[in-house]
């Protein structure tokens, strides 16, 4: 462990005496198929977080795993556990297929813009950085690895697999043999006899067995590759899988207490993890798995070929709050599928302006939380995080003509921080006054057609790209029916 990670450990992930006054935490376990009670296997909480591949913006969907894990970890702390906590960053070995065939996503997005890989990914983490800011979560208690810093850890535990007799070299790089670990397949209880091969990866002719998962890949002749490595097995660079848990072996230890994701990692990633780990060590990798289950827009998949992607700042281009979105999700259990509208945006975004008005007008007073309110809200989180059971708890006891408005002031308190609604906080008008096109300088004129141009075509990588031109220059673009819309920053 670097010097930023022992200073990182001790400043925020210091043991704190348990809660006596509140009830047991009960989590769904993804490994054991239940809801069970929680219990750090020692004074910290070490809790990894999937995070995102940085080749392109992150919509709405991927953004509700990391307001989940905010949650999570909030819920911990109040229940008295110091937390160490990492989100990676992908920022190499994620191929197309989410598996072991097609392009690096990073290398992709880099060759389409003209651009350094490392510029793409160094670009697309900044808006995913803002948009977590803007979402109430607090970034600086939590470490976020990038892949590209750990590749001689990754190099090392492919060689240790290897010597272990559990990888076997291919035309085009090493590969992890499932069948010789029994236990393969057990997150999830994966029926691995009832696939066909070929249906959860490509199919590769030279792996032993359809679920072996690539450890290393050799960079293709020809193929231009920017980020890749020498290796005892030639020059390539990391499969996905094994990214991962370098980076938790380095950060957290062989064995942390969360892992957390979302339900599509199930099925591969985190089964891969599980394997590739548990040989390394001889131990239980996670003892806690959770997942967070999809969203869908207007009732379809969220999918850049529909043209149907959301983003934040789309959202906060329509004057909304950008916590009405951290509000949305929270309405909803998050094992349990959401269906994103901008009419629930909308509802969101005023229920949220209801609960900051009366905060900041209610007195405060340094009464604590009313006793019944109290223990019904923890009980709700205690229950594997039932956030709608806990704002429908706040909001009878807002309507409660007996509490006196101080006390609902500290009822809203304690929801504040234990839900990061950012209440404390006074609304900001999001909306900006339009400038009109023939009052633009011509540059910014021409970046505007250009993007709607793309827009139009679905090019939406490319609309982002100009968009962020534009910001750059000072100015804000936002779609409407009547076309773009453009504002000074």
């Amino acid at each position: 462990m670097g010097l930023f990670s022992f200073l990182r450990f001790f400043s925020f992930a210091s043991p704190r005496p348990a809660r006596a006054d509140l009830p047991p935490l009960r989590v769904f376990n993804t490994l054991s198929g239940t809801t069970e009670k929680f219990s750090p296997q020692g004074g910290r909480v070490t809790m990894y977080n999937c995070g995102p591949t940085v080749y392109d913006r992150q919509h709405i969907g991927n953004l509700r795993p990391y307001v989940f894990a905010d949650t999570l970890r909030r819920t911990l702390e109040a229940w008295g556990h110091g937390v160490i906590q990492v989100i990676n960053i992908t920022d190499v070995g994620h191929l197309t297929s989410d598996a072991d065939e097609g392009e690096d996503k990073v290398e992709e997005s880099a060759k389409r813009r003209g651009v350094r890989a490392q510029d793409v990914a160094t670009e697309v983490t900044d808006w995913w950085f803002a948009d977590l800011d803007l979402l109430g979560i607090d970034r600086k208690k939590i470490e976020f690895p990038r892949a590209t810093e750990y590749i001689d850890e990754i190099i090392a535990y492919v060689k240790s697999l290897e010597q272990k007799g559990y990888a076997y070299r291919t035309a085009d790089g090493v590969y992890f043999d499932t069948a010789k670990f029994p236990d393969y397949g057990k997150l999830g209880h994966l029926d691995l006899m009832g696939q066909r091969p070929g249906a959860r990866v490509e199919e590769n002719l030279e792996k032993k067995n359809p679920h072996d998962f690539a450890l290393w890949k050799l960079s293709k002749e020809g193929a231009g590759r920017e980020q890749e490595w020498q290796s005892p097995w030639g020059v390539g660079f990391p499969g996905w899988h094994i990214e991962c848990t370098a980076m938790i072996f380095k950060l957290l230890g062989k064995q942390i207490d969360i892992h957390t994701g979302g339900v599509d990692h199930i099925p591969v990633h985190h089964n891969n993890e599980i394997a590739q780990a548990e040989v390394l060590t001889h131990k239980q990798y996670v003892r806690y798995w959770m997942h967070n289950e999809f969203i869908t827009i207007e009732g379809k998949k969220v999918s850049k070929s529909l043209g149907n992607t959301i983003y934040l700042y789309q959202i906060t281009d329509r004057g909304y709050s950008p916590r009405s979105l951290r509000y949305l999700f929270l309405t909803a259990h998050y094992r349990s599928p959401m269906n994103f509208t901008w009419a629930a945006v909308e509802s969101a975004d005023t229920a949220l302006g209801k609960l900051n008005r009366m905060y900041l007008e209610l007195p405060p007073s340094g009464l604590p939380p009313e006793d019944s309110f109290a223990k019904d809200f923890y009980a709700a989180l205690a229950d594997d995080l039932d956030t709608p059971l806990a704002i429908a708890r706040l909001w009878e006891a807002l309507r409660d003509q007996r509490l006196s408005p101080a006390v609902k002031r500290s009822c809203l308190a304690l929801a504040d921080a234990m839900l990061g609604l950012g209440l404390s906080e006074p609304r900001k008008k999001m909306r900006l006054e339009v400038i009109p096109l023939s009052q633009l300088p011509e540059e910014i004129i021409a970046l505007v057609d250009e993007r709607e141009q793309a827009r139009l075509a679905k090019d939406f990588g490319v609309a982002d790209d100009l968009r962020a031109k534009v910001e750059k220059l000072g100015y804000t673009v936002k779609d409407s029916p009547d076309g773009p819309k453009v504002s000074k920053k």
